[in-house]
């Protein structure tokens, strides 16, 4: 099969396991909107900021290294699994001790409710668990057992939620004798969050319990010091993209007044959900050419291949700007259709144009991924943190949650461009400047006319938008024909 056309196969597999988990749970933020006050729901966005922190440091880059030494001809394939298999259970172990033995520290530094700290660790755990069975599939190429696992976990969580926050009040107050109405409890809803959230990933673990079972478990020491060195920059890469990603909910619960904080990281939060779409594509795209990258980084001139998908990623995420951006006072209806969201608004072509640097960036990081040069993504990603922290740090007192916004979008263009001259460097690739800077900069600017130029005019908005549709079919249709139809 031409691999490209089976890449795109693969991705819009990883893709339905990616979009349609996250369409599902992206239903809980009108349901959590709906149910909790500003405030309430920035309670919420700082606990899960902690939760993305925390998930990066308990996955310490095995993720990544899993792929690396995997594919590596010269080693035993049952050996990597079964030493990264050790390697992440016996962390997690001892991490959840310790945890549990500071539990009431880590309440008092976060100001977290000891209650949620409790669920909080528990998920933890049995998230980092899965984690080598889940890039076992991937490697191995079963994208519709991954989409089964991934989709069960979602949609189990999305049923709990809609239990314990729609139907048990209901039921409560209809008939308070019930079985179930003893279930109840007022002013319990974050509790009944993370109760969802905590069962679905008990479920999902005994769903990918399998590769656990599977006898005899070999831990290599070479193996693993060699994948914990690969690891490291990841880890420090990974931090990094999370502080660019969550932090600044953090940085505005630190920096911002008590009596407002919450409710501007509510508002802030909600409307932040409305980049879904990009990061679903980003997400479902990284997940096909990861293993992609390293399994066709011994053919003959992958540059060649990576360059066009980089060329069709920029392509299809301009498109995905543009609509966002001139829809967007339609899809906030469906995703935040509270009104005491809305004032936050205003950060949504910023945060939709990071989220696509982003996804342009895993593209490029290709470079240092196959040339086994990880630290510079460390490099380049604790960059990025830092102006992410720099900016926010000078700028929310004064600005809010824009500055965070604003924040966000200079650090990942600054990784985009960091990257794209490093990898120069050290593994050129022949992107196709002219096209990819053309798409960039129309997209970008029909897209900045429409929201603030025009302010929002769906009308205008949606010639803009066709404009562009135009544009891509005229220069694109004959080469995605190719792709698709080419065996």
């Amino acid at each position: 099969m031409n691999p490209l056309k089976k890449l795109f196969k693969q991705t819009f597999i990883y893709g339905l396991a990616t979009v349609l988990p996250r369409m599902l749970s992206f239903l809980l933020t009108p349901l959590y909107v709906t149910v909790l006050p500003t405030d309430g729901y920035g309670e919420v966005s700082i606990i899960f900021a902690w939760f993305a922190i925390f998930n990066v440091l308990l996955a310490y880059g095995m993720e990544t290294a899993f792929f690396r030494f995997y594919n590596d001809t010269s080693l035993n394939k049952k050996t990597v699994v079964t030493t990264s298999l050790i390697s992440i259970g016996v962390s997690s172990f001892i991490f959840m001790l310790l945890a549990f033995i500071f539990k009431g520290a880590i309440s008092s530094i976060s100001d977290i409710d000891p209650q949620f700290i409790t669920y909080a660790i528990l998920i933890l755990v049995l998230d980092a668990l899965v984690i080598i069975p889940f890039s076992w599939l991937r490697a191995n190429e079963k994208p519709m057992r991954y989409a089964l696992v991934k989709i069960a976990n979602v949609v189990i969580n999305l049923g709990l939620n809609c239990f314990f926050l729609l139907i048990l009040p209901i039921l409560a107050e209809s008939n308070p004798n019930a079985f179930l109405s003893g279930l109840y409890k007022p002013n319990f809803e974050i509790s009944y969050i993370f109760i969802s959230m905590l069962i679905a990933s008990g479920i999902t673990l005994l769903l990918m319990l399998r590769l656990y079972l599977r006898r005899p478990y070999v831990f290599d020491r070479f193996i693993w010091t060699n994948m914990m060195k690969y690891a490291a920059p990841v880890l420090v890469a990974g931090i990094a993209f999370t502080i660019n990603e969550v932090f600044d909910r953090i940085m505005l619960d630190w920096l911002l007044p008590d009596d407002i904080a919450e409710s501007e990281i509510g508002k802030y939060s909600a409307c932040y959900k409305l980049t879904l779409f990009m990061t679903l594509f980003a997400t479902a795209f990284r997940m096909g050419i990861e293993p992609f990258f390293f399994s066709h980084s011994k053919s003959d001139n992958p540059q060649r291949a990576y360059a066009q998908i980089t060329n069709y990623f920029v392509i299809l995420g301009s498109v995905i700007l543009l609509s966002v951006v001139v829809y967007a006072d339609v899809l906030k209806l469906f995703i935040v259709p509270n009104s005491d969201y809305w004032e936050a608004m205003s950060v949504v072509p910023i945060i939709i144009l990071a989220s696509f640097c982003l996804g342009i960036y895993h593209n490029l990081s290709v470079w240092y991924k196959v040339t086994d040069r990880t630290k510079f993504g460390a490099y380049i990603s604790l960059i990025g943190a830092v102006l992410t922290i720099i900016i926010n740090f000078a700028f929310i007192p004064y600005f809010g949650y824009v500055a965070s916004a604003v924040a966000t979008l200079v650090a990942y263009a600054s990784m985009v461009i960091l990257s794209f001259f490093f990898g120069r460097m050290y593994y050129p690739i022949p992107y196709n400047h002219r096209k990819i800077v053309f798409y960039l900069v129309v997209s970008i600017s029909f897209s900045m006319l429409s929201f603030y130029a025009f302010n929002r005019n769906l009308i205008i908005g949606s010639i803009l938008f066709i404009i562009f549709l135009g544009m891509v079919y005229r220069l694109e249709s004959d080469k995605l024909k190719q792709i698709f139809l080419r065996k």
